[in-house]
């Protein structure tokens, strides 16, 4: 395999930042129309289709623009500046994200000490006691000031059950793949298949336990999108979290098809590293939600 130290490569134009423009597009728009008309009536019906045309949009350009970058990395037209593009590029695309998580927990912090306690009498605004009189503002909130508008939920998720179990299988995925990656430091690719397939088991059971835990809260306890502002940021939350962990499993299963295609050597894996560094991520943001959103 060439190897091209000395020159920047400039790929020829592409399709593929067109097409991901569409997907997005379209998917997000999917995902915001299903919130608003809810899960049934032919609107629902329409943003799901929407939304299941926008992902699979998605998969075409996901599969065909990385297909393009590992065909150019395979044949050697990336330079050492190349590597410290995509790794600068990866930092600040999980940069954006820990801003999007932010912003999600910045809701949650804000609705439990400030809206939340005015509603109930406290603080500089505890006037808006007025809007709804016997309101008690309590956390998790289970007596919406509303219920006719925003039924209550019957109950909220125990910290100590599903979601303890799964942060155990998350941080014991963190463990799994940092053994892979020094595996393949080392080129002992026998080992990297081994812990690397640990992690993507570990992740299935991940997903599997959250779907279980929502089928739970929707038909047992009657916490759902609809239940008020913790329905809505537990959703929220968890949910995007769940939509992160499944793009993270995809990518190593990724990885582990390209190790088994015998890609990447001991020295040049930025695409391992940088799914390891997602996963990462992913761990490290549903260490806050156990904390912050089950536990306090």
């Amino acid at each position: 395999m060439a190897n091209n130290q000395q020159t920047y490569y400039v790929p020829e134009q592409s399709k593929w930042p067109i097409v991901a423009t569409v997907g997005m597009l379209l998917t997000l728009y999917g995902v915001a129309s299903i919130m608003v008309s809810g899960s049934q009536g032919e609107s629902a019906q329409g943003a799901w289709i929407i939304f299941s045309i926008g992902s699979l949009v998605m998969v075409y350009m996901l599969f065909g623009w990385f297909g393009s970058v590992i065909r150019e990395s395979r044949a050697g037209l990336y330079s050492d500046q190349m590597d410290r593009s995509f790794r600068w590029g990866m930092a600040w695309f999980i940069f954006s994200e820990v801003m999007f998580f932010a912003a999600f927990f910045g809701a949650l912090f804000y609705a439990r000490v400030f809206a939340v306690p005015w509603l109930g009498g406290e603080g500089d605004k505890g006037a808006s006691a007025m809007l709804w009189e016997g309101f008690q503002a309590t956390w998790p909130l289970i007596n919406n000031p509303d219920p006719e508008a925003y039924p209550a939920p019957e109950g909220v998720i125990g910290a100590w059950g599903l979601p303890l179990v799964n942060t155990i299988l998350l941080v014991t995925s963190s463990f799994t793949v940092t053994v892979a990656h020094h595996a393949l430091k080392e080129n002992n690719r026998k080992k990297v298949k081994i812990w690397l397939a640990a992690t993507i088991v570990l992740a299935l059971v991940f997903l599997g336990l959250q779907a279980e835990e929502y089928v739970h809260a929707y038909q047992d306890l009657n916490l759902t999108l609809q239940s008020g502002i913790y329905g809505s940021t537990f959703f929220m939350l968890t949910g995007f979290h769940g939509a992160h962990v499944i793009l993270g499993t995809l990518i190593l299963i990724v990885m582990f098809i390209r190790i088994q295609k015998g890609h990447f050597t001991g020295d040049n894996h930025f695409g391992f590293e940088a799914a390891s560094w997602y996963w990462h991520f992913v761990d490290v943001v549903w260490l806050g939600l156990f904390v912050f959103v089950y536990v306090i």
